[in-house]
């Protein structure tokens, strides 16, 4: 895996996060997935949210210089597929995450690490 695909994945966390994206998972599919390095997938709590949270990682990357080969499910809202070569981003509404459970299809692969920016307001969890 490459720096420019860390670099794409912490772009498209912040975008996901500054518009309320949840329950964040990066996985190395490089080996198994010779066309891509990481899959990043993230919730939207309604179909409006998806599509918003999918719009803002593409601006973002986008005005970092990777170009956006493919895009899928925007219309719907329920599963938008953001593909930028190196990294693929899965946003999905929180029904269909769980009924196509990629962490269980690719669960043989690690994950990747990444930052979480602290959203601004956020109380800390000390349970």
């Amino acid at each position: 895996m490459n720096s420019t695909s860390l670099d794409m994945l912490q772009t498209a966390v912040n975008a996901a996060d500054k518009m309320g994206g949840e329950d964040f998972v990066a996985l190395d599919v490089a080996q198994p997935m010779p066309l891509a390095d990481i899959f990043f997938i993230v919730t939207g709590r309604s179909d409006r949210n998806v599509i918003a949270i999918a719009e803002e990682v593409e601006r973002e990357l986008l005005k970092t210089g990777h170009k956006l080969l493919r895009r899928e499910g925007k219309a719907e809202g329920r599963w938008v597929l953001c593909d930028f070569g190196d990294l693929i981003v899965h946003v999905f509404h929180q029904e269909e995450r769980e009924y196509y459970g990629l962490e269980r299809l690719w669960k043989d692969c690690p994950t990747v690490p990444f930052e979480t920016p602290t959203r601004a307001g956020d109380e800390p969890d000390f349970d």
